[in-house]
């Protein structure tokens, strides 16, 4: 089964960038996140999405 999620800081090494900014894309509406509890998950789709609109 493929990942729908991923941790901020997975998110972060993924995108090659901090935390911090992982955490301002979320604010600003360029990456989509569900809690889980106390967990903070990035959804994979719109990781792929950021990627992709870069390009």
């Amino acid at each position: 089964m493929e990942k729908l999620t991923s941790s901020i800081n997975d998110t972060a090494r993924a995108l090659s960038v901090g935390r911090t900014t992982v955490y301002l894309m979320l604010a600003d509406g360029r990456l989509e996140a569900i809690k889980l509890g106390r967990r903070t998950l990035v959804k994979v789709e719109s990781i792929r999405r950021l990627v992709a609109g870069q390009e």
